[in-house]
């Protein structure tokens, strides 16, 4: 059976853009073809409220160009699940978050994790997600790596050591039994460490692409009935009438 699952990167980075679209394509099912997407406007990196509030729209706006395209589920993959629930209502198949969907996978292999992010700020935002998703008890401690989202992208390596370097110290010193990773820039990480700290590192754009292939086969879009029903018809004026 053939699937087209449409892979958002909610930032403006190229470079991510691509990184996000081949770990999806590393473990997309034969048959399930990758549309790997970013706006074209909007920011180059989401590492806050404000940030998140303007990648909203251009998820939005994605969303709406996949479904043209024949998208049948999408992912929406940066670590806050910016616009998540506006997807929803905006989309007929089903739409995953990448925290979400890591937080999820990681209950199911171990009653504990841990969540190694990039920024101090986006601990206290996936605190508050851990609160909103129901896995605040699951969750042992949260870690930064204190370098900005752009620094996965900047070929020195340095972040993807001292991803390493949080990975090791989350396991030995919380007792965790799985670690997610807290950015779509990770995404090609997950593999490698998993191997070599001998428990599960999650990665969201992965177990999302993962979810969404499972609904689909399922027949499960996302509900219309109630809350996740389509937007109700008005007027959207300025920029904002490409989502009408």
């Amino acid at each position: 059976m053939q699937h087209l699952i449409q892979v958002i990167n909610p930032n403006t980075s190229a470079a991510m853009t691509h990184t996000i679209g081949e770990a999806a394509r590393s473990v997309a099912a034969p048959g399930t073809t990758i549309l790997a997407t970013c706006p074209t406007q909007g920011v180059e990196s989401i590492e806050g409220h404000f940030d998140e509030a303007i990648a909203a729209i251009g998820v939005l706006e994605q969303i709406k160009h996949g479904k043209a395209q024949g998208a049948q589920g999408h992912v929406i993959a940066c670590f806050g699940d910016p616009g998540l629930l506006a997807a929803r209502e905006l989309a007929s198949g089903p739409v995953v978050g990448i925290a979400e969907a890591a937080m999820h996978m990681a209950t199911l292999v171990a009653t504990r994790f841990s969540i190694v992010t990039t920024l101090p700020r986006t601990v206290i935002i996936a605190r508050h997600l851990l609160q909103q998703y129901g896995f605040e008890h699951h969750c042992a401690a949260l870690h930064a790596i204190d370098l900005p989202v752009l620094a996965l992208e900047d070929g020195t390596g340095l972040a993807q050591m001292k991803v390493r370097e949080r990975c090791i110290q989350a396991k030995r010193e919380d007792g965790s039994g799985a670690i997610v990773l807290g950015c779509g820039g990770m995404a090609n990480l997950a593999r490698e460490l998993t191997q070599e700290l001998g428990i599960p590192v999650i990665d969201g754009v992965t177990a999302a692409v993962k979810m969404v292939e499972s609904l689909v086969t399922l027949g499960l879009g996302t509900s219309k009935y109630g809350d996740l029903a389509y937007p109700n018809k008005k007027p959207l004026s300025g920029g904002f009438d490409i989502l009408s």
